[in-house]
């Protein structure tokens, strides 16, 4: 007795097609998003040069200009004090004291004590002796 094709395996294939074109799809999709993401990436990353250029340019015209009202300063005191050269022993004198001043500053905030993770170290020491007394108690 024959019998007729059996009526699950077509229904077999399809699901299998199915779930094979949609790991296809799948696939083709990440390999997309990759591709957009490499070049949004590319396209952020030349942003990023161009825009660190620019900051260092303006870094340099910045102590140029700076350099330029320095001397300005020193001119205009010389016509004050009548000596150029004491002029520019103020000037300097005045900026060696910023600058002396701006490090030590800097030394105090950059210092390792301050730098420590001081209510990260409270915080799990409060929290490891509320540990221990529940344990405990």
């Amino acid at each position: 007795m024959a019998q007729g094709p059996d009526p699950r395996q077509p229904g077999a294939s399809s699901i299998q097609s199915l779930i094979g074109d949609a790991l296809r799809e799948t696939n083709e999709l990440a390999r997309k998003e990759i591709a957009l993401f490499r070049a949004e990436m590319a396209g952020n990353v030349c942003q990023l040069i161009v825009g660190l250029a620019c900051m260092v340019g303006s870094a340099v015209f910045a102590v140029v200009a700076l350099l330029v009202l320095i001397g300005a300063l020193v001119k205009w005191l010389a016509t004050i004090v009548g000596s150029e050269w004491l002029s520019a022993l103020i000037v300097g004198g005045v900026l060696l004291v910023v600058a002396v001043g701006m490090a030590l500053w800097a030394r105090s905030v950059l210092s390792l004590s301050t730098l420590a993770p001081t209510r990260t170290t409270r915080q799990v020491r409060q929290d490891a002796q509320a540990l221990s007394e529940r344990v405990s108690g």
